[in-house]
């Protein structure tokens, strides 16, 4: 008789560090309904009867439709009071998923209009992810991220201001990013707002190789040198790129769920994961955008595991990685990388 598998762990007991994950994006579903109900926004079809909606935006109409979706749910924000629950609530799924640290992405250009402007947005943040630290034990970080489809000039506003609440703690700003289409902007144009950041002792997390191909990260690692990428998976398309990547030495935010649901791969079996893993690139797995694709961070190392084949042994290695590639002061790394020990001891 061959000998029985061996009991499967509990990912959401697993220690890890969540470091992809934006602030609209985060909202729980049943928090858009309050939203949207209070300010008497009707809903599509995609947040009632379809939700998480179908979603493929590889090509320019689905990104349209994607970004159209997210900008509904962005406009039912208003307030400082939205702008609490939606950190407190982020924190607090985040601490039943086993995350030890989470760092919450947000462009706070988006919701200055409703509170006074970007500092005060920003401020409001920073003061409830200091709060949710206390409340729910899962230090909360913020990184502040400029947009491709602003003008570069707005990302450097925001890095001066990101640097101006720069810290290596719970309601810090402890890093600076670049989101949206990928297909738009120049790179060598953010490039200022990122030397500012760096000079201001930020994490540089910027996307890359997502929706684009495997030259976007070779990009993305020339022009701006980051500690880590946001997603990054494209460049298992090239060998020549991977070596890059693991040359570099950054973590790559790989994000499974977003990857499938916006049709970059037709399942998750195709999910170049594991490629990057043998190709000894660190890896943070992320939720991303639960409010769009249906899936927290417990379902990215649910999908390691059951569809491609990551042991329990491995996944405390890709949790491992999360927990190193993190901003977290330094005895919050080092509880959680103990605790890792003794989840896969238990």
């Amino acid at each position: 008789m061959s000998e029985p598998d061996p009991p499967r762990r509990d990912v959401a007991a697993l220690p890890k560090a969540h470091l992809h994950l934006h602030f609209t994006g985060s909202m729980r579903i049943g928090t858009l309904f309050d939203l949207a109900q209070e300010r008497g926004i009707p809903l599509p079809e995609a947040f009632t009867d379809e939700w998480p909606p179908r979603l493929h935006a590889t090509d320019e109409r689905g990104w349209f439709r994607f970004q159209r979706l997210y900008d509904l749910a962005r406009s039912c924000v208003r307030g400082e009071a939205d702008l609490r629950r939606i950190v407190r609530e982020a924190a607090e799924d985040d601490a039943t998923e086993g995350s030890r640290w989470l760092e919450l992405q947000v462009e706070p250009s988006s919701y200055a209009p409703h509170v006074g402007g970007i500092t005060p947005a920003l401020e409001i943040i920073l003061d409830e992810a200091a709060q949710a630290t206390r409340a729910t034990g899962t230090g909360v970080g913020v990184v502040v991220a400029a947009s491709r489809i602003r003008h570069p000039l707005d990302a450097r506003t925001l890095a001066r201001l990101a640097v101006r609440y720069a810290g290596d703690g719970p309601g810090t700003v402890v890093g600076f990013g670049l989101s949206n289409d990928e297909r738009r902007g120049s790179l060598p144009d953010f490039a200022p707002a990122f030397e500012i950041a760096r000079h201001g002792g930020l994490a540089l997390v910027p996307h890359g190789g997502e929706l684009l191909g495997p030259a976007s990260v070779v990009d993305t690692l020339t022009v701006f040198r980051p500690d880590r990428v946001g997603h990054g998976v494209r460049a298992s398309e090239d060998p020549a790129a991977l070596d890059r990547v693991a040359e570099s030495g950054v973590t790559l935010e790989v994000c499974p769920g977003s990857n499938v649901a916006l049709g970059v791969y037709a399942d998750p079996a195709q999910v170049p994961l594991r490629a990057i893993v043998d190709a000894g690139i660190p890896v943070a797995l992320g939720a991303d955008d639960p409010l769009l694709f249906g899936t927290r961070l417990a379902a990215q190392y649910v999908l390691a595991r059951d569809e491609l084949g990551f042991s329990d042994v491995e996944l405390a290695a890709l949790a491992r990685q999360s927990i190193e590639g993190s901003r977290a002061p330094a005895a919050v790394r080092k509880s959680a990388s103990a605790d890792v020990d003794a989840w896969l001891a238990g």
